[in-house]
């Protein structure tokens, strides 16, 4: 690896020593100071690289490898379809577009929208509302920061920190001829990083394990954009290198790194519901919204019902890489570039999973699985429903019989916790589609919806 400043960062300056010492110091705990010095020193005598770059891991890592991710700034580089930039004009912080929200845009059945989603990490009160100051206490140059986080960030949007959800969400984009009782079908199509870089957070109240972590004392009076410190949260800063071809995050495991590639997906993506009131972003509903779920990824599909005229589509909440569980909080948080292909299915259509030509709530598929939804407060009761979802699925779509296919499921399928975080748990069933195959008799082929 050349000491020549990569594209993510700007050329040594004067100061660059202090800010580096810095980070170097926020380090230390992860790999030891000596062992930063020397990877320090392997990446070129007399250059200071950002702090990401030397995080714990990537500077031993990164002989083979390289940079991870360009810099996306929002009008450069690939984009299809319909295009839709993160604005204070176009996103809401922390609530969902309801049934009054005024569409950002309007499209037809079959149209590709792209949006640039921006991530909530570096933006929150508990991260001072400045992304250009927090990420550059990890060593970020400003230019690596983008845009739109600064612009949302430092505008008027209103945002609570304890009652609203932390989320940018982007949209709505009426969909023309949606109308209540259809389906809107969004083929993922791509998903392009858009910084080399994200962030982790686990905060007090929240996670999976509320009142053990985080291991620190809870926020203390005076917490504030101003005073970030004093909400006592923790956020884990994350580098995303270049590893074997592959963009791999980069975490330090005591003596040992921990190394992931990343799997980009988006955690929100929704249409409105049939409500006035302000739809808060954390619950996911039978409308999708917050439904963390992992599998969703390029070249996956998600069926959602229509609740109100246009349907009303929005993305939001882009992630690196989650967990089934997402147990700390938050995934790898992180932006991305996202293009959807939005086609209206109207009631009635055999095209709408499960044969009964509606659909009470989320379902997903990929190229291997279906996955039908179970949401509720209450993860033995959202079990259920995902249960009760994925029989009448396999009775509608296949003909299956309720009691064969409740053995079926018994012996065959997985049913994962997609989140336990968001108030409104989340499980979904992973149903193997290569199990089903032609009864000779029919010489029919395996099913796909």
């Amino acid at each position: 690896m050349s000491g020549r400043p990569g594209p993510w960062e700007d050329p040594p300056v004067s100061g660059d020593d202090a800010r580096a010492e810095l980070a170097f110091d926020d380090l230390d705990e992860g790999i030891g100071r000596r062992t930063l010095l020397q990877a320090a020193a392997a990446i070129g005598t007399g250059v200071v690289a950002p702090a990401w770059m030397l995080a714990p891991g990537v500077a031993q890592a990164a002989r083979g490898s390289g940079p991870g991710p360009s810099v996306l700034q929002s009008g450069r580089g690939p984009r299809s379809g319909t295009y839709i930039t993160s604005t204070p004009a176009t996103v809401r912080w922390g609530s969902l577009p309801n049934r009054d929200a005024k569409a950002v845009r309007s499209v037809r059945s079959g149209a590709t929208v792209t949006f640039d989603t921006v991530s909530h990490e570096g933006i929150l009160e508990d991260q001072g509302r400045n992304p250009v100051r927090y990420f550059a206490s990890k060593g970020v140059a400003e230019r690596a920061v983008l845009l739109d986080a600064r612009t949302i960030a430092a505008s008027g949007l209103s945002h609570d920190f304890a009652k609203d959800g932390p989320h940018i969400v982007t949209g709505p984009v009426d969909v023309i001829g949606a109308r209540p009782g259809d389906v809107l079908r969004i083929d993922v199509v791509s998903f392009i990083p858009r910084a080399p870089y994200g962030v982790i957070s686990n905060r007090h109240g929240k996670g999976a394990l509320p009142n053990e972590y985080p291991q620190r004392p809870p926020a203390q009076p005076g917490a504030s954009a101003a005073h970030p410190e004093l909400y006592n949260n923790v956020s884990i800063f994350t580098p995303v290198r270049k590893i074997s071809g592959k963009d791999t995050a980069v975490l330090p495991a005591g003596r040992f790194r921990a190394q992931f590639p990343i799997d980009p997906f988006m955690g929100i993506t929704g249409v409105a519901l049939d409500t006035s009131e302000k739809v808060n972003s954390i619950p996911p509903t039978v409308a999708g919204g917050n439904i963390d779920i992992r599998n969703l990824t390029v070249g996956s599909t998600l069926f959602l019902p229509v609740f109100v005229p246009g349907a009303k589509f929005f993305a939001g909440d882009p992630h690196y890489r989650q967990g089934d569980g997402e147990v700390a909080l938050t995934a790898l948080e992180a932006p991305l570039r996202a293009t959807f292909k939005l086609t209206l299915l109207k009631a009635g259509s055999r095209r709408i999973p499960g044969g009964r030509g509606r659909l009470d709530a989320p379902f997903g598929e990929t190229a291997g699985y279906w996955m039908p939804v179970g949401l509720d407060p209450d993860l033995d009761e959202a079990m259920k429903m995902a249960v009760r979802q994925a029989i009448e699925f396999l009775h509608g779509e296949l003909g299956m019989q309720r009691a064969v296919a409740y053995a079926y499921l018994s012996a065959a399928t997985d049913f994962v916790v997609s989140q336990v975080v968001d108030k409104t748990t989340g499980v979904h069933a992973r149903i193997r589609k290569s199990d089903f195959v032609a009864r000779r008799a029919t010489g029919r082929s395996r099913p796909s919806v």
